[in-house]
């Protein structure tokens, strides 16, 4: 029985990576092909820009402005990660999550944590029950304080009524 499990839970592991690879596979080939469509872009606008700045009148300096966004930066941009590593950065935290998901499933579900869920729930559940009795019975009290208050009354009344006739 524990062998069929195992070899079962190695089969759907064995799947997951497999639906993984695929995955990222996919994910290359989209992140090349989106890398590609954006260097012609920037390659475009950069095109664009110095031919327009070219013909652009200059900007007089007491003229008060918030952003750069003409200027050539200043500093170099942020260097591009290559697919590869993307993909390993990516692949890593996924089976980082995934090994924590199945470590913390695996714990809970273990034979000791299984047996003290087990305690817990019966020592509630009795103490929940001796609060229900205690409860009741200090109900139960204060009715029958009641009834005999009531009675005293009823009799108070009737010799009162007795005295009066």
């Amino acid at each position: 029985m524990t062998v069929a499990i195992l070899l079962l839970a190695c089969l759907v592991l064995a799947g997951a990576v497999v639906a993984l690879g695929v995955a990222l596979s996919r994910m290359r080939s989209a992140v090349a092909a989106e890398l590609a469509n954006l260097r012609a872009e920037v390659t475009e606008a950069h095109n664009r820009r110095t031919d327009a700045a070219a013909a652009a009148t200059v900007v007089a300096t007491d003229e008060y402005v918030i952003t750069q966004l003409g200027d050539e930066p200043d500093k170099e941009p942020a260097p591009a990660l290559e697919t590869r590593l993307f993909a390993d950065l990516v692949l890593r935290e996924s089976v980082v999550k995934a090994a924590s998901f199945v470590h913390g499933v695996r714990r809970g579900l273990s034979p000791a944590n299984r047996n003290r869920i087990w305690f817990e729930m019966r020592r509630e559940v009795k103490r929940a029950r001796k609060e229900r009795k205690a409860e009741e019975r200090e109900a139960i009290r204060e009715w029958r304080a009641r009834q005999r208050a009531a009675l005293r009354d009823q009799s108070r009344d009737r010799a009162r009524e007795d005295d009066a006739a």
